[in-house]
């Protein structure tokens, strides 16, 4: 499922015009993005969890040249699955 298959299911569902539905999408995922971006943990109870992980720098090679080249310390976005949607995938 996509971003707009997930709106045309919310708008069938909750008896919403497809824009409504769209505002609340993408609202959710917006407030999503911005608290990831202010270092704070989402939680969704049920689902998972989001937070961001920080990664140290090291130092890599280039697959196509095999040089040793230095990549630079990050900060990801990461996803842990929820227990009851774990258990419900798992069947």
């Amino acid at each position: 499922m996509n971003k707009s298959q997930l709106i045309e299911a919310l708008a069938k569902d909750q008896d919403l015009t497809i824009k409504n539905a769209e505002l609340v999408v993408t609202h959710f995922f917006e407030s999503i993005e911005e608290a990831l971006a202010n270092g704070q943990r989402v939680e969704i109870r049920g689902f998972g969890s989001f937070k961001v992980k920080n990664y140290h720098g090291y130092k890599g090679r280039n697959p196509k040249t095999g040089s040793i080249i230095n990549v630079s310390q990050k900060r990801l976005p990461f996803f842990k699955v929820g227990k009851e949607l774990k258990e419900r995938v798992d069947v």
